[in-house]
């Protein structure tokens, strides 16, 4: 059987990776997304480094299961052919700044009245209104932002570090894929479509609420200015590398003293209790430092694991697709794409009893699918042919946006 998103007509407008990260979620679930690009040269990811055979790993990783439409959006030909296609389309999402949309004409309000159920989503990046709103924005900007990279750091006072991955991006596109279920799920109880509307700002917000503004949670008691946190973040040197430890809980504790041969850690009072271990975390880290640092990392694993401690290796990006507990997952899969060769990427996460995903179709040249998908909307074949000959520009031209 299909995947669960079978039969839902996804319109994407999204470039770069918020956007085509949350149509790749759906894609993967079987949902027939449609690509539409600019005709000088279509999403940017496709020119970013790490290339071969004219596709950049950026772009095959993030647009599988897609097709690709190139329409000229600020021309009147290729606006009406867009708009062809909104009649039997399920979503429409666009990650462009605020307004854009509305003014080449593909804003919510036009869209509507051509498909009443129809989900609109829009992404940005720091907001719909306000004074930022309007600003260029990339990841890390909004990880400046939202105190991220202070959290980061460990402490107000301390130099501020990037998370080193486009995590804003990423998460934005994982919370944007959850937002479209949901508001596909209602139109199914109410047939009533809907807008929805998310930054990459809010999402990260969010996302740090849960766990790191813990003194920003009770009105009245507010921390004012965070203090230094250890710089061992759970990683702690070995005899010969590296290893990550979380000794959090009384069970795991007591696993931790015994496997190290330190009973002191039980009776020191500053560990004592799991408040009293985190009021204590930077002695508490140096102390399993100390205790750690004598022994190798396979020795280590071999002790902790006896204990049922909570540990890992550190392992390198090249280390970790061979790791025997990656290879169980199959969490990485290997495919061929007509043009880029051989590929390994990682499989879609969430797996299906019923409905298990599949890879339909590579990653797409620019355009390729352009004539099959006008053609399927109903355009007439001399107006494709119009499109196609014109470099999918079509007539009067608009201004610049």
């Amino acid at each position: 059987m299909a995947g669960p998103m079978t039969g839902v007509r996804i319109i994407d407008l999204t470039s770069m990776i918020s956007g085509p990260v949350a149509t790749l979620i759906l894609a993967d679930q079987g949902a027939d997304v449609i690509k539409v690009e600019t005709p000088n040269g279509g999403d940017f990811a496709r020119k970013v480094a790490t290339r071969r055979n004219g596709f950049s790993a950026s772009f095959v990783n993030n647009n599988r299961n897609k097709r690709s439409v190139v329409l000229d959006l600020k021309s009147t030909d290729g606006l009406d052919a867009f708009k062809a296609l909104i009649k039997d389309a399920d979503v429409v999402i666009q990650n462009f700044r605020p307004g854009v949309a509305d003014r080449i004409g593909i804003g919510e309000a036009a869209l509507r009245g051509l498909n009443s159920s129809l989900i609109y989503v829009s992404i940005c990046g720091f907001g719909f209104t306000g004074p930022y709103a309007q600003k260029p924005v990339f990841d890390p900007l909004i990880q400046a932002l939202t105190g991220l990279t202070t959290v980061q750091a460990g402490a107000d006072d301390l130099r501020p570090r990037l998370v080193r991955t486009i995590l804003p991006d990423k998460l934005t596109g994982i919370q944007a894929s959850q937002a479209i279920t949901a508001a596909l799920f209602a139109r199914e109880r109410t047939g009533q479509g809907q807008h929805v509307r998310l930054s990459m700002l809010d999402t990260i917000v969010s996302f740090l609420w849960s766990s790191d503004m813990g003194g920003h949670t009770f009105i009245g008691d507010e921390t004012e200015v965070e203090t230094a946190q250890s710089f061992i973040d759970l990683i702690y040197d070995t005899a010969d590398g590296y290893i990550s430890v979380a000794a959090l809980h009384d069970k795991h504790w007591a696993g931790l003293s015994r496997a190290l041969n330190r009973p002191d850690f039980l009776t020191d009072p500053r560990f004592t209790t799991p408040e009293s271990r985190e009021i204590n975390k930077e002695d508490r880290m140096n102390l399993t430092q100390e205790g750690l640092r004598p022994f190798t990392t396979a020795q280590l694993l071999q002790r902790l694991e006896a204990e049922d401690v909570p540990c890992a290796p550190i392992l390198t990006r090249a280390q970790m697709r061979k790791h025997p507990q990656i290879v169980a997952n199959e969490i990485i899969m290997e495919t061929d794409h007509p043009q880029a060769g051989r590929l390994r990427q990682a499989r879609p996460v969430a797996v299906f009893s019923e409905t298990p995903t599949e890879l339909r179709l590579p990653a797409p040249m620019l355009g390729a699918d352009t004539s099959d998908v006008l053609s399927e909307a109903g355009v007439a074949q001399e107006t494709i042919d119009l499109l196609l000959n014109a470099g999918a520009v079509g007539k009067n031209k608009k201004a610049d946006l």
